[in-house]
């Protein structure tokens, strides 16, 4: 009996436990920068300034006092003085190099003696978490590398710990998880402590760049709260009503003291390079607004054009028949345009824009080139030819641009196998090239290659290689947080039906992410309009083992479907063995145009401009006569808009200009 009246008290004291613990603080998103921004019956904080920055708005807290941002941890802390064992911190900073120095981000500290108990820093490529341990002065610290968060950019972390498991996350990318050889304290006090935003009560380590949002969420990872999403460098969880409030108001005076990093320029085109970038030009004549990437201006408002017709504008001759044209531009230097000739001697043609029109600038040597590519390494700019002659070894080349002699050098060679076309992208600021590889004496089933620059010696290395089947035609493309690459299949040796390939990044190589049909796939076009993300791709002949080969056949334009994660057919365009597709933008309107080459009795066709119209899709708007026409690309100058085509039976290549109203 006496054992029984024992068991029914001990339950009655264990549930009486139960019902009265309660969690330390609310298990919902705890805004650490508004809190501390809060100062009921006082001034906002000295110094704070909130500056406006590609678009969005942070505050800039290196000129406001240590001690400015803080409150007493016991404000958040209501039920107890413990942090909490279990949390992630979500963060959207922007910050600059930083070189030798380390900031915080926030700290945890004891108002009496000042220790820390938790801090979170930022320093050169690597973010920190440091935590006071149970022994006198003990600190423990759990180091992520290789985190890219001081490049001048907005970036939102997520960072999420759970006893002895550190995850970061980085703009809805990839997880990167450490494993900590002590757990994360399950009873780490904050009785006495003071929670201070953006240093650790002292000018040396203060945040010198922009915070948007600080957030706490106990108890659980807030990535699954912000991934995926549109824009997953400024995805949010809880920003402060100020940053997100129209800044100035006309019968009131902004909170803050407000700015915007920019500066206007007027006149005549600036320069646009990576110093430039984020800065405005005004153009008076065509009453524009331009911002500058680092590269080139974009538009930001302008007088919306609409395209009414197109016309001659120049003939370009070349020294042989040309099967593939790259424009491209150098700053400092101007617009240039690469010619891929079939002949040998003298090789290729890189022209130069001068006075309205295209001049030749430069012979380089190819071996009946089939495309260039141009691309930029830490701003240095390089081109890349696919050379499809028959030799032994066949080498297509990678071209360097010399500053001093203002020419490109040869840079480095790659063996490849009757190739015919490059691709260039950067994944986690890595750089990459892929080359498709069409076919190996008879045998078109080969291995095309992926390669990877070494920042060290300077050169490209093989990082994978990929199936294909008389691969035509790359095309990189991003729908953020993922990369995909897509490869377009034209003869496996035996017919042109055979599924051409999108492959996806995952775990630091392609993977495949699904097989397309196609027919003598030559091509791929991605594009993006009002965001839902499309491929186009070109089919070029229907082979049959009996009678002839048809040229006159459908190519296809696919949806990406997010509920499916495939991609769907959108469309059918009747083309006459189409070899490109070219997307791009006059005004609001978008465009298509496609490359028809030959209809099986002659190469004299009209290639056609496509206009999108929403539900109906894309609707013929213009044909344009062209001969042998191989491929089209899209450029605009201070003269206007601009489109040029390379003919694969004639040295005439053609360049088109875009009259608008």
């Amino acid at each position: 009996m006496l054992a029984l009246r024992c068991l029914l008290l001990s339950l009655m004291l264990l549930i009486n436990s139960v019902q009265s613990w309660r969690a330390c603080t609310d298990l919902l998103p705890l805004d650490l920068l508004d809190r501390a921004l809060i100062r009921p019956g006082q001034a906002p904080p000295p110094q704070v300034q909130m500056v406006q920055s590609k678009g969005s708005r942070g505050l800039r807290l290196a000129g406001a006092a240590a001690t400015a941002l803080s409150f007493s941890a016991s404000q958040i802390f209501t039920n107890c003085d413990f942090f909490p064992a279990e949390f992630s911190l979500v963060a959207t900073i922007k910050i600059q190099r930083l070189k030798k120095r380390s900031e915080y981000l926030f700290s945890v500290l004891e108002e009496t003696s000042d220790s820390l108990v938790l801090g979170l820093r930022v320093s050169e490529r690597r973010l920190h978490l440091l935590v006071s341990g149970p022994g006198s002065g003990a600190r423990s610290r759990v180091s992520f590398k290789d985190v890219a968060l001081d490049d001048n950019r907005w970036h939102t972390l997520v960072l999420a710990v759970s006893g002895h498991y550190a995850t970061l996350t980085v703009d809805c990318g990839l997880p990167l998880e450490l494993k900590q050889v002590q757990s994360f304290p399950s009873a780490l006090s904050t009785r006495g402590s003071r929670i201070f935003i953006g240093s650790r009560r002292r000018l040396r380590g203060r945040f010198s760049g922009l915070i948007r949002q600080l957030v706490l969420l106990p108890g659980s990872d807030a990535t699954s709260r912000l991934c995926p999403t549109s824009d997953p460098r400024l995805t949010e969880l809880s920003v402060p009503r100020v940053l997100k409030a129209t800044p100035i108001q006309t019968d009131q005076d902004p909170e803050f003291p407000y700015e915007a990093e920019a500066h206007v320029t007027l006149g005549t085109r600036p320069l646009c390079s990576e110093p430039e970038r984020g800065q405005l030009w005004f153009n008076a004549q065509s009453r524009g607004l331009f911002i500058c990437d680092g590269g080139r201006w974009r538009t930001l408002l302008h007088h919306q054009e609409r395209l009414d017709y197109v016309e001659d504008h120049q003939d370009l001759y070349t020294s042989s028949e040309t099967f593939d044209v790259e424009v491209f531009s150098i700053p400092s230097e101007g617009l240039f345009l690469a010619a891929a000739n079939r002949d040998s001697r003298p090789g290729s043609g890189l022209y130069k824009w001068s006075n309205g029109s295209f001049v030749l600038y430069q012979n380089i040597s190819t071996q009946e080139a089939r495309a260039w590519k141009h691309f930029t390494i830490d701003g240095k700019a390089f081109l890349v030819v696919a050379n499809s002659q028959e030799a032994e070894p066949e080498l297509s080349v990678i071209f360097r641009w010399n500053q001093r002699r203002r020419r490109f050098l040869r840079h480095q060679t790659l063996e490849t196998h009757s190739a015919l076309d490059w691709e260039s992208f950067s994944i986690h600021n890595s750089s990459f090239l892929v080359v498709a590889n069409h076919r190996r004496d008879s045998n078109h089933n080969i291995q095309s290659v992926i390669y990877r620059w070494n920042p060290h010696s300077q050169l490209f290395e093989v990082n994978q290689t990929l199936s294909t089947s008389g691969a035509y035609d790359w095309e990189f493309f991003s729908v953020e947080p993922y990369h995909f690459l897509a490869v377009a299949n034209t003869f496996d040796g035996k017919t042109t039906a055979i599924s051409s390939t999108v492959y996806i990044w995952l775990s630091g190589r392609f993977q495949i992410f699904q097989s397309i049909p196609t027919l003598g796939a030559t091509d791929w076009e991605a594009f993006q309009i009002h965001g839902r993300f499309f491929l186009a791709v070109a089919n070029s002949q229907r082979v049959r083992e009996r009678g002839p080969s048809l040229y006159s056949i459908n190519s296809t334009l696919y949806e990406l479907n997010t509920l499916t994660h495939s991609f769907i057919r959108f469309q059918d365009i009747l083309t006459h063995s189409a070899v490109d597709w070219e997307f791009f933008t006059v005004g609001e309107e978008k465009f298509l145009i496609v490359a028809n080459s030959h209809d099986g009795s002659s190469y004299s066709l009209n290639s056609v401009i496509y206009r999108w119209q929403g539900y109906e899709g894309f609707v013929p708007a213009h044909s344009l006569p062209t001969v042998g026409c191989r491929d089209w690309e899209h450029f605009s100058t201070e003269e206007g808009s601009f489109l040029v085509y390379s003919s694969a039976t004639s040295r005439l290549s053609k360049v088109l200009k875009l009259r608008t109203f």
